[in-house]
């Protein structure tokens, strides 16, 4: 029989209320009202669910509000230290970021934290380790349940703002990302690890059994990208939430939005030294860290290069750690449409542009390579064109798509598009123009290839660029065989078919090639706790945050049986 009732918080105001039904504790939690203590019980269920997304349509309040805080970074520059512990540090080595779509605005000024200030960063951390792994899980929790209502209410048009300036995203992109994302991985990421607590082996006769979720014996080394505010929050915030410390080197380019990150979450009562924000070269910021006794582990996000030139440093300094280090990486994808003959075009089209452009294609989900039947090629290449004419680059509330982030993008995409206009085998169809003179300004640009082999069709870009090859309508067992075996990525893919039996041939024959896998829908989108993200090869080591198991990565599970009838025998009754 179910029974329900409420608990009274300390502030008579606040009442939270609770379901209770086969032996689960289900929590309903109510915003700021988080000081809750329970013991682990057969089943713990935490209902939240995803933020909504906002419109800012005109004349609405959230518009009013971002406009506001939109106006308020105007001509402003921000000072942003290293911060170690409560310990506000500025070094010699001093930088600006910029915005992308007006390079002359430095919108913030920080420091690059040397190799000695990285050392008492992770000194401090491991000492204030301990203390923190001690805290009840539900404790943890409230950190960033806390900071998810904060970020959903209070501090949303500000973090919007600084992503939107500091990382050239339009109001739907930054929404998705630095609010409706980044609270989705607060509030899911702490659900799974309340929730995770229950999980605990079986008991027998005469003893009990008891899991527990330690944190790692060390500090974790997160390393942000640019492109989303919310994964700089997610690669720092959960290892965390699990009883870690960690040293969170935000990316250059999103610096003034992950420091804002940051700011939440210690107002939101993160202790000192849990987390450390230092900004850093990144060559000396990975040397420094895998030389460290102490490192445990490394969430990462960026590029192949990067990431390998970690991996292999870690492996180079195994016998200097502790503990073998746990490596978590996203490294970006060579993302693909593939369409048959039955797809219905509109939604090939209008998923395409999406993928491709939004964003400036500088998502790692984003379609960079488009694989079309030649007896649709007409109309879907009529209908892309048609839209390109209608997309807008720029920097006001009608913008598709902004610039992109800086100017060593900008160069890498531009020696892309001059190898399409010099190549025999690449046509540009839309586009193809780009302009530094006032931000980083790249056109939507699709490229028409005969060769699927081509480099375009295989290598990451990380711009506004889709390359398409048009293949005879009856290949398309050949195509997916040339799609799976393509580029060495697995992140993301889309298959637009209304044939079942075709749909089913293409998760077979596509089953490595995606880590997160689309069917007649684009190949950007995920959604905390709907599709956790992901891919292998290439791409990454396919941690799923987003997912219920994230948080199980950064806990180092111990197991403690408790024997309640003293042993008395020492001989097995076999033994006569």
């Amino acid at each position: 029989m179910n029974k329900s009732f409420t608990l009274h918080h300390e502030d008579e105001s606040q009442i939270l209320g609770y379901n209770v039904c086969g032996g689960c504790l289900l929590l309903h939690i109510c915003p700021f009202s988080l000081s809750v203590h329970w013991s682990i019980l057969t089943c713990v269920s935490v209902e939240v669910k995803n933020e909504p997304i906002l419109g800012f349509n005109e004349g609405s309040p959230e518009r009013a509000e971002l406009q506001k805080a939109l106006d308020d970074l105007k001509g402003k520059t921000e000072e942003i230290p290293c911060v170690v512990g409560d310990e506000h540090v500025w070094t010699k080595d001093i930088r600006y970021q910029l915005s992308p779509f007006n390079h002359s605005h430095k919108l913030a000024k920080f420091c690059y934290a040397d190799k000695e200030l990285l050392n008492k960063a992770i000194l401090a951390s491991v000492a204030a380790r301990r203390e923190w792994d001690l805290k009840p899980i539900q404790d943890r929790a409230q950190v960033l349940f806390k900071a998810a209502d904060i970020i959903s209410g209070p501090k949303r048009a500000e973090i919007l703002a600084k992503t939107m300036i500091g990382q050239g995203k339009t109001v739907v992109q930054a929404e998705i990302d630095a609010a409706a994302e980044l609270i989705d991985f607060f509030r899911f990421n702490a659900k799974h690890a309340v929730e995770l607590e229950s999980q605990q082996p079986l008991d027998s006769d005469g003893s009990t059994n008891t899991m527990l979720y330690r944190g790692l014996e060390g500090f974790i080394a997160a390393v942000a990208p640019f492109n989303f505010t919310a994964i700089g929050g997610n690669l720092a915030g959960t290892p965390a939430l699990m009883g870690n410390v960690v040293l969170w080197k935000p990316s250059d380019t999103a610096m003034s939005a992950s420091y804002a990150v940051y700011n939440v979450l210690r107002d939101s009562g993160l202790p000192p030294n849990i987390i450390q924000f230092v900004p850093a070269d990144g060559p000396v910021f990975g040397d420094t860290i895998t030389s460290s006794e102490h490192l445990a582990g490394i969430n990462f996000t960026g590029s192949v290069p990067t990431f390998k030139r970690l991996w292999k440093q870690v492996a180079q300094n195994l016998d200097v750690y502790k503990n073998f280090p746990r490596v978590a990486g996203e490294c970006g994808g060579k993302n693909f449409h593939f369409v048959h003959k039955s797809a219905d075009v509109q939604s090939v089209v209008t998923g395409t542009i999406r993928s491709a452009f939004e964003y400036g294609g500088q998502k790692c989900s984003a379609c960079s390579r488009m694989y079309v039947p030649d007896s649709l090629w007409p109309q879907i290449k009529q209908g892309l064109l048609d839209i390109h004419k209608q997309l807008k680059v720029g920097d006001d509330w009608s913008t598709f798509f902004s610039a992109v982030i800086d100017d060593k993008s900008f160069a890498r995409i531009k020696k892309w598009l001059d190898h399409a206009k010099s190549s025999p085998k690449l046509k540009i169809i839309a586009g193809g123009h780009c302009d530094n003179k006032k931000g980083y300004f790249v056109e939507p640009t699709i490229i028409e290839s005969t060769d699927p082999q081509e480099a375009i069709m295989a290598e990451e870009i990380f711009g506004p660029v889709l390359s398409v090859y048009v293949y005879p309508e009856n290949d398309y067992l050949e195509v997916l065989h040339l799609i799976d075996n393509t580029s060495p990525y697995a992140l993301t893919g889309a298959v637009f078919a209304l044939d079942k039996n075709v749909v089913n041939e293409a998760a077979k024959a596509l089953r490595n090639a995606a880590g997160n896998y689309y069917v007649n829908d684009k190949s950007t989108g995920s959604i905390v706790a709907q599709q956790p993200f992901g891919g292998a090869r290439a791409s990454g080591t396919n941690d799923k945050p987003g997912g219920p198991h994230y948080v199980l990565r950064w806990t180092s599970p111990q197991v403690v049986k408790a024997t309640h009838v003293p042993l008395r025998e020492w001989k097995y009754p076999y033994m006569g």
